[in-house]
């Protein structure tokens, strides 16, 4: 990987003692600054930034390097001016090596002229005769190394303070954004890991749990054809086939539910585009209302909020007979309440299975039963609680309520 081509602003900084580089200085850190916060590729970054810090030590080459996950090592990004046989042969040292590893350990810019480990290292005749002194500059975060840039100079003079405080500068901003996109990779392993868990525990409890079910009716369906039972026969069968149908209609909501993700821009953003193909894929007409100003919510709340909703206004389509429905998010005192309702038959047989205590009862309405217990799980997941009601001029209503913030408990 090479860094930028040579017409970037930083091109010629006047570096003399004197300090009158203040101000390029600043613009080399403002534009730092300024690509942290939207640079995702952070090794393009930092080989990015090479031909900068090879300009400012007056170098002739340079290398960039990365602390492996094993932490003992320096992994090579980018590197410019330096023979091939040394690249490959720099392309993965220890933290320790050298001056390097002096430099790591003192948590500073560090000048050097001796370089013989180096020559002894490569082999070759780049730090015998092409490179007469290094600078190594640390990019750490909070006293932790993150990586390193070594700059080869072709003449051995004494490094500036001013340019020793800039480099220090430097290495603590491009530290900051390692330790951030590190940070920003652990958190995107966790939402992943925690994605897993919530659909192996949706599948446990709807559709496993529906599988079970068929596999104790089976076997009284068995024994009622060994008893030539005709009745009894009809009874389970039946059964059988409910809970079949339950289960495969669960199990393609549950593939929708897992391939319809969060909008990136986030919750209200994600319920105008699950309003807007309601109608298209139901034949139900669905009124979306924002009438919020300001949402406060961590994103893991707003996936549970929007899990939620997604799975009362799939109630809708299954089970309401309705013509219209609306879904409105509002603030209510403390809370935010999500509503949906519609213009349908009611929900006497849902409210029977939402007001159920107990164990595990004879229903045909199982996917109702897990759907329901599953909201209300996401909805005391993040401190919120679900109401179901039928409403007095006809049609039913579910009402989330929860509360700003957002942390997601269990």
């Amino acid at each position: 990987m090479n860094g930028p081509d040579d017409s970037t602003p930083q091109e010629h900084l006047d570096l003399d003692p004197s300090g009158s580089y203040t101000l390029e200085a600043l613009h080399v850190l403002g534009e730092i600054s300024s690509n942290l916060a939207d640079e995702d590729d952070l090794d393009e970054l930092l080989g990015r930034f090479l031909g900068t810090m090879i300009r400012l030590a007056k170098a002739d080459a340079g290398v960039v390097r990365v602390l492996t996950s094993d932490g003992q090592h320096l992994r090579m990004v980018a590197s410019r001016g330096l023979p091939p046989a040394v690249v490959e042969k720099e392309r993965l040292v220890s933290r320790d090596c050298g001056q390097c590893g002096i430099a790591i350990g003192q948590n500073r810019p560090l000048f050097e002229i001796d370089l013989k480990g180096c020559a002894e290292r490569t082999g070759g005749d780049f730090f015998k005769s092409g490179c007469q002194a290094m600078v190594v500059v640390p990019l750490s975060n909070a006293g932790r190394l993150l990586g390193t840039y070594n700059l080869f100079l072709p003449e051995a003079f004494e490094l500036p303070e001013e340019v020793a405080l800039l480099f220090r500068s430097i290495g603590e901003h491009l530290g900051m954004a390692l330790e951030n996109a590190r940070l920003k990779r652990e958190n995107l392993r966790i939402v992943l890991t925690s994605e897993r868990q919530m659909m192996a525990a949706e599948i446990h409890d709807s559709l496993a749990q529906t599988l079970a079910y068929m596999k104790m009716r089976m076997a009284m369906l068995n024994d009622a054809i060994a008893e030539q039972s005709l009745e009894r026969t009809a009874k389970y069968a039946g059964d059988v086939g409910q809970a079949l149908d339950d289960a495969y209609g669960h199990l393609r909501e549950l593939l929708v539910q897992f391939r319809s993700r969060m909008d990136p821009m986030g919750l209200q953003h994600a319920l105008q585009g699950l309003a807007c193909g309601f109608q298209e894929r139901t034949g139900i007409a669905l009124r979306y209302e924002n009438k919020l100003t300001d949402l406060r919510l961590a994103p893991e709340a707003e996936s549970q909020v929007f899990h939620i909703l997604q799975e009362a206004l799939a109630n809708v389509a299954r089970h309401s007979g309705a013509t219209e429905a609306s879904m409105t998010l509002e603030a209510a005192g403390d809370y935010y309440n999500a509503t949906i309702e519609d213009n349908g038959r009611g929900g006497q047989g849902f409210l029977a299975i939402a007001n159920r205590v107990g164990g595990f009862e004879e229903h045909p309405g199982l996917r109702d039963h897990f759907g329901l217990a599953i909201m209300r799980e996401r909805a005391e997941k993040i401190g919120g609680h679900l109401e179901v009601a039928n409403l007095v001029q006809g049609g039913f209503r579910v009402r989330l309520s929860f509360p700003p913030g957002g942390g997601v408990s269990g």
